[in-house]
């Protein structure tokens, strides 16, 4: 069921962007005009490199505002990967907080897998660098990219 009372519309420079919950699931929406009541709407889906995620959205709506279940998320994150994304996310806060590589591997990894010599050469190191670089790259901007599929094909 459609609940217009729970959406939120705002007007912005670029048309009117409407939040549609529709039994328990949350719809955006980009319109030109703003939305009228009764009215019938077309979606308009541009053949870019995100045209299967568009047209899987539209597709979802569709089903949602005729009272089928709408189905899956387009792309759901693996346990895994979030689990990743939560160390790097941390690992870069305490890189940005003054901790040395080898401060943060003993705090995700535990004190005793890290050998008090041969630390420069070590994998735990590594791995820890490689999660702040991960970090670093998600707050530069490739957050966005959790978005977007994994294409196989490029």
């Amino acid at each position: 069921m459609l609940d217009l009372a729970a959406g939120q519309m705002r007007r912005a420079s670029d048309g009117w962007h409407v939040i549609l919950r529709v039994g328990a699931v949350e719809h955006r929406v980009w319109l030109r005009e703003p939305p009228t009541l009764g009215a019938n709407y077309a979606a308009e889906l541009p053949f870019d490199g995100d045209f299967d995620a568009h047209a899987y959205a539209a597709r979802r709506l569709w089903r949602a505002l005729n009272g089928r279940t709408p189905g899956a998320a387009f792309h759901e994150l693996s346990r895994q990967r979030r689990e990743r994304l939560s160390v790097a996310i941390r690992a870069l806060d305490a890189r940005d907080a003054g901790s040395t590589y080898r401060a943060i591997a003993e705090t995700m990894f535990g004190k005793t897998r890290i050998p008090d010599r041969a630390w420069k050469t070590h994998d735990l190191r590594n791995r820890t660098i490689r999660l702040v670089q991960s970090g670093l790259a998600l707050m530069r901007g490739g957050y966005r990219d959790l978005l977007r599929p994994r294409r196989k094909n490029k």
